[in-house]
């Protein structure tokens, strides 16, 4: 048992869990830690009974803004209970650090595998599978866009005004912050104005009101072992209301196919028998009934802003504040984005 991780004190666990109305009986008897938490760390308890639950809670050197991110999680999966859209339910969240040191949420424990790098079994051995895979992955994106944000408690679409405008000038306003580096502006990507400049001169005149899951990739679903089905979408505290679109985008930013600019390779191995993007396109296309005649404006927002995030790892690490080869290596990637953004806005 991990019970002296100072990330989980299990005796004052035990006093909250004890009135959370979470399933199981008893004390947890177990904590263990769970791969796979990346900003977040996981860790599966064991009640007394058995029941197994996931406890997810901010990293150790997280600052104040995890609390607002676990809620927004938490607002999110309470939101989507009862819907189609498969995601592990929310049995209780906790706001208060005093209980363990920082906010927690406990979930459903979901029986599946993240993808990442080589392929497990079946997946590895069979294209059909690799085939199926991607399609349940933007078909669990358009399940999430027919969810309507209003009848599901998550606010005013009327919000959603100006959302493109805003979408540009964030990042962008982000992105010139980063250049009071002068070591980050020597190893800036060219093109990053024009990129911004095309974004503001193509947008969308309005947004289609949506609840977005903000990183909807291969790292933050769930498949089965034993069938090439979705088991969950998890991670979901950049969840927001906006355009669903961009969630699509988001996910074809990871795809690799002929044509694309040289210099990343596919998340996944092998990669063969995964449908490319237009045929993706098309598929969400049919699924949710959207007019896709414009995506490619979603598709060069969701390299400019994954780009834009993954450049503020890369100043951090130039300030020593994170490994420098891993800043290295994530900068490497989000020069790919703004080649890929180009080739986008030159019509492929």
């Amino acid at each position: 048992m991990n019970a002296h991780d100072p990330l989980v004190d299990v005796d004052r666990l035990n006093a909250w869990i004890r009135s959370a109305g979470v399933p199981g009986d008893g004390d947890v008897v177990a904590v263990d830690d769970l791969p796979g938490g990346a900003q977040n760390l996981l860790y599966v308890l064991r009640r007394a009974d058995g029941t197994e639950l996931v406890l997810r809670r901010p990293g150790r050197h997280a600052g104040p803004e995890a609390a607002t991110s676990f809620q927004r999680e938490s607002r999110a999966l309470a939101a989507l209970a009862g819907t189609a859209v498969p995601h592990p339910r929310l049995h209780a969240s906790c706001a208060d650090p005093e209980v363990i040191g920082a906010p927690f949420s406990v979930l459903e424990k979901i029986e599946g595998f993240t993808p990442k790098g080589r392929l497990p079994g079946t997946y590895a051995t069979d294209p059909q599978w690799r085939r199926s895979m991607a399609l349940e992955l933007v078909d669990g994106a358009a399940t999430l866009a027919s969810v309507d944000p209003v009848k599901a408690g998550l606010g005013d679409p009327s919000r959603l005004e100006g959302w493109p405008e805003r979408q540009v000038s964030r990042y962008r306003a982000m992105l010139e912050g980063y250049r009071e580096s002068a070591e980050y502006r020597a190893a800036e990507a060219p093109g990053v104005d024009g990129v911004a400049a095309w974004l503001g001169e193509h947008r969308p005149a309005a947004a289609t009101a949506g609840i977005v899951h903000g990183d909807l990739q291969f790292a933050n679903v769930m498949f089965e072992h034993g069938a090439p089905r979705l088991a969950a979408i998890v991670d979901w505290e950049m969840a927001s209301l906006g355009d669903p679109l961009l969630d699509l985008a988001w996910i074809l930013t990871a795809w690799r196919e002929d044509g694309d600019p040289p210099g990343s390779e596919p998340y996944l191995r092998p990669w063969d028998g995964i449908p490319g993007r237009a045929e993706l396109v098309a598929r969400y296309a049919e699924r949710t009934g959207r007019d896709v005649s414009g995506f490619r404006w979603f598709q060069v927002l969701a390299c400019f802003r994954l780009a834009a995030l993954l450049e503020g790892t890369y100043v951090r690490a130039l300030n020593g504040r994170m490994d420098r080869a891993t800043g290295e290596g994530l900068h490497a990637y989000a020069r790919w984005l703004w080649a890929k953004a180009a080739q986008e806005i030159a019509g492929g």
